[in-house]
């Protein structure tokens, strides 16, 4: 009961933040934050009437599989970007652009870092620069994704954007693991090699197999059914199926075999767009079917947020420093590196904005990075301080963007007034 209450309190709740703020046009991403955090431990919650928030972490850590399924199907749908007939065209610009966006917001944030390390050392260890450093380089595919779909956003640069937004991911993941297993080796004095190169590659390449068996065998079992209805069902199950077997983890001898959920799932949706003949409409229609999903998930997501960071002064300064310096890493990387590539003059310009939020795949990040101890925590608490910032303002920045690029057309008046007029009448818009 308890579960099911919390549920529909957080999406009425996302629902409802959504028309209060429908007259600011923000996007809809930071009206669920927004219900998240009141509805959430610190605010409602904390008053301890039944129904009328989460009380505890503990509450909100019980919906962390909704979380899991909700980014399952967003790296499954970030994979129909990765068509080959899109990447003939923007495939080498996207692989260059995220490569170099990514180790840019590395460098800016190890050296601004190391420099406050230098002025207070008692509060920062160049462990713990090396770690932020490297937790830089994570988007938050999923608020892209929905300031995208929400308004519908069409262009150069947002079919550049998606697929540099996921290969983003795959390069924090290696930069992670090396910087991560470097940290480590200064804590603890030991070197171990398997962990800083070996183990990254092979959760990289056993995510992209798995990922491409599902996309198959997805494929193949498609065949069988021949209802739309039908189809859709396999498809959703598979997604779930895929994110399950992603969270497998075991040890082969000193070997460490992981997978990254994001991944595995982008992948099954690249083989499946590819290769399945009817993938179009059956990706159109499962966009449908995870709206109320997506909007749980960033409720969910605004109810994590823990404001208790804002107490400690040096993480409030770390904090600044971080956010600061990894936004003109993410900008002036994508600004550079668009123009390598030779891109639109508007790609250039704004490119970087719309890869500025951060979120799950940084969280992971600083969950692992709890593993050194003491010094995990302040790692964990700038993320968390970082994360309220960037998921709270990410979202309307990547629109402003995507609107001054002119990928964003407002609604027409006679569109919206023909609309407003069929639904004071009762009718049904066709």
């Amino acid at each position: 009961m308890n579960v099911l209450l919390s549920v529909s309190v957080a999406l009425l709740a996302g629902l409802l933040m959504t028309r209060l703020f429908k007259p600011f046009k923000l996007p809809s991403v930071t009206a669920y934050l927004i219900a998240g955090v009141l509805i959430g431990p610190y605010c409602l919650g904390a008053l301890g009437v039944g129904g009328l928030g989460f009380h505890s972490g503990e509450e909100v850590s019980a919906l962390a599989l909704v979380s899991e399924v909700a980014l399952g199907f967003i790296a499954f749908s970030i994979g129909n970007e990765f068509r080959v007939d899109d990447l003939k065209k923007t495939g080498k610009a996207a692989l260059i652009i995220g490569v170099l966006q990514a180790l840019a917001a590395t460098l800016l944030v190890d050296l601004a870092l190391y420099g406050l390390h230098r002025l207070m050392p008692d509060k920062i260890s160049v462990a713990q620069v090396i770690t932020l450093g490297a937790i830089a380089t994570a988007t938050a595919p999923a608020a892209t994704l929905m300031v995208v779909r929400q308004y519908k956003a069409k262009g150069p640069l947002t079919k550049l954007l998606l697929p540099i937004v996921a290969l983003d991911d795959a390069v924090g993941l290696v930069v992670f693991a090396v910087s991560f297993g470097i940290a480590k080796t200064l804590v603890s004095g030991e070197v171990d090699l398997i962990s800083i190169l070996l183990n990254p590659l092979i959760e990289i390449v056993c995510s992209l197999a798995l990922g491409t068996v599902m996309g198959v065998f997805l494929t193949y079992l498609e065949k069988l059914f021949n209802s739309n209805t039908n189809r859709l069902n396999l498809t959703i199950a598979f997604v779930f199926l895929t994110a399950s077997l992603s969270m497998l983890d075991f040890h082969i001898g000193a070997v460490h075999v992981q997978f990254s959920s994001l991944l595995v799932c982008m992948m099954l949706g690249t083989v499946f767009c590819n290769i399945c003949p009817l993938s179009h409409d059956l990706m159109e229609r499962s966009d449908k079917w995870t709206s109320p999903l997506f909007a749980l998930f960033f409720v969910i997501s605004g109810a994590e947020l823990e404001l208790s960071v804002f107490a400690d002064w040096a993480i409030v300064v770390i904090g600044l420093v971080y956010i600061l310096f990894r936004s003109l890493g993410k900008y002036f990387g994508a600004f550079g590196s668009a123009k390598l590539v030779k891109c639109q003059p508007s790609i250039c310009k704004y490119l970087g904005i719309t890869l500025l939020p951060q979120a799950g795949v940084a969280l992971g990040m600083c969950t692992t990075a709890m593993s050194l101890g003491a010094e995990g925590n302040l790692i964990r608490n700038i993320t968390l301080f970082a994360v309220l910032i960037y998921e709270l303002v990410g979202p309307l920045m990547t629109r402003q963007a995507l609107m001054s690029a002119g990928e964003i057309h407002p609604m027409e008046e006679h569109v919206k007034n023909r609309r407003e007029h069929k639904l004071a009448e009762g009718k049904p818009e066709k």
